[in-house]
């Protein structure tokens, strides 16, 4: 058998094997649930006896282990994100739930001459991103604000564990399976550690590692190719929700044109605050957000205290995710010179139609009415051995038998010491590009920086 293509998604493991992780806990494979760009996503139980039950509360995520993402996200959960360190943390912020799905334990195995690597973690519901969609593409001003609060929260144990995000988007925000009420930040299959071992990331802009993550979202420091930051991470948070407050972005039309887009978020950026407020009178509390993320210096720790306080409008209850009925943005393509008050005048209830980018494309880029849906960014010319996610793979009830005998592959710390030892030398050098376990991110314009 040939190896396998770098990049491809793997293939299936009958439902019902035994899969053994590093610590000898065995755990059993259910049917296939979804799949990303490079993996699949299995139900899994710690019951081998039985098979897995739907209501399981677990899932393995697998690749081929030539594969980058899950590797990046094990290696985040392994150092940043195991249970007790997440308890710990919990205990000393007096908080009851921090919101970072639970690792549970990671391996690698063989079947039919194939390599895999996997990682069970906890099992969770919808994502933001079909939420959205149902409640029309906007959600309403006190749900926003709840979940920029709670995400800030997340965002402090990330960054002080050495890490980043650099992904935040509705499409990696998931419901809890058991309580939708509590919300998750999933999917590190591009995170970044910012400062190993205590060491900042030096200020060094790369253009050839320019306009990488997901366009619309990704910050002002990524389009300039500089190594992902605290301070992205939170100006990404910000982009999201005002996304979340208007339904829509100032640079929705020009995706297709990273520079365009970079330039569009200058812009907002310099004429802070009437250039959101601009944008519908429901976004005062984004304004302060986003104006606080300007002042941060990129190696600057920041306040989230006060980055949680700026975000508080006295709302209690529950998360309500149903239709928004509040104020519309206002005429995206205006300028933010053009605000001359924090307030301005009543947006009419419409999206109007927004100026042509270019004469000679003119019925192509003429501004249309925002569908529920985001943007996920533009088109990749060429396939990356990708699906998208709304295509996931249908789960199946038939059971698959394995054509050769599977055996497992322990993985013993002097492989564990190898990988390390690669991921320290690679660190400079241009990341893959990884699609998330679970859904497609958009594609990167650009390499990203190699993972430390």
């Amino acid at each position: 058998m040939a190896p396998p293509k770098k990049g491809s998604l793997p293939k299936p493991l009958p439902e019902g094997f035994i899969l053994s992780d590093s610590q000898k806990k065995k755990w059993r494979l259910g049917k296939v649930i979804g799949q990303g760009g490079f993996g699949l996503i299995y139900l899994a139980s710690e019951d081998v006896g039985r098979p897995v039950a739907s209501d399981t509360a677990f899932v393995i995520k697998m690749e081929y282990l030539e594969n980058g993402p899950l590797f990046t996200e094990l290696k985040f959960y392994q150092r940043a994100a195991k249970p007790d360190k997440i308890k710990s943390w919990k205990r000393s912020r007096r908080l009851d739930f921090l919101g970072i799905p639970t690792y549970w334990g990671a391996g690698l195995a063989e079947y039919d001459n194939g390599s895999y690597r996997f990682m069970v973690i906890d099992r969770l519901g919808s994502d933001l991103q079909k939420v959205c969609e149902r409640s029309g593409g906007r959600m309403k001003k006190a749900t926003v604000l709840q979940l920029g609060q709670r995400l800030v929260s997340v965002l402090e144990y990330i960054h002080e564990n050495e890490y980043v995000h650099a992904d935040i988007k509705a499409a990696n925000l998931l419901l809890g399976y058991r309580n939708p009420e509590q919300v998750y930040l999933a999917d590190y299959g591009l995170s970044y550690r910012y400062c190993p071992a205590g060491v900042h990331k030096e200020y060094k802009e790369c253009p050839k590692k320019g306009h990488n993550g997901t366009i619309e979202y990704t910050s002002l420091d990524a389009h300039r190719g500089l190594a992902p930051s605290r301070r992205g991470d939170l100006q990404i948070l910000g982009f999201c929700l005002l996304h979340w407050l208007c339904g829509t972005l100032p640079w929705d039309n020009v995706l297709k044109d990273p520079i365009q887009v970079q330039k569009a978020k200058e812009s907002l950026m310099d004429h802070l605050p009437h250039s959101v407020k601009h944008l519908s009178a429901n976004t005062e509390e984004v304004a302060k957000f986003l104006l606080h993320v300007k002042t941060l210096a990129y190696q600057e720790k920041p306040d989230y205290q006060h980055l949680q306080d700026l975000l508080s409008s006295g709302a209690s209850g529950g998360l309500d995710f149903s239709l928004s009925t509040g104020p519309t943005a206002g005429p995206l393509n205006a300028s933010p010179e053009m605000s001359s008050s924090d307030e301005g005048p009543e947006r009419p209830t419409t999206s109007p139609k927004a100026e042509p980018v270019d004469t000679e494309e003119k019925d192509e880029m003429r501004t249309r009415p925002v569908p529920a849906r985001y943007i996920r960014g533009p088109p990749l010319s060429k396939p990356q051995g990708a699906k998208r996610a709304d295509s996931a793979l249908p789960t199946s009830s038939r059971s698959l038998r394995p054509r050769a005998r599977i055996t497992y592959k322990e993985h013993t710390s002097e492989e564990e010491e190898k990988e390390e030892e690669e991921e320290e030398e690679s660190e400079d050098e241009a990341r893959p590009q990884p699609i998330s376990a679970r859904y497609l991110r958009g594609p990167p314009i650009g390499p990203r920086p190699e993972q430390v």
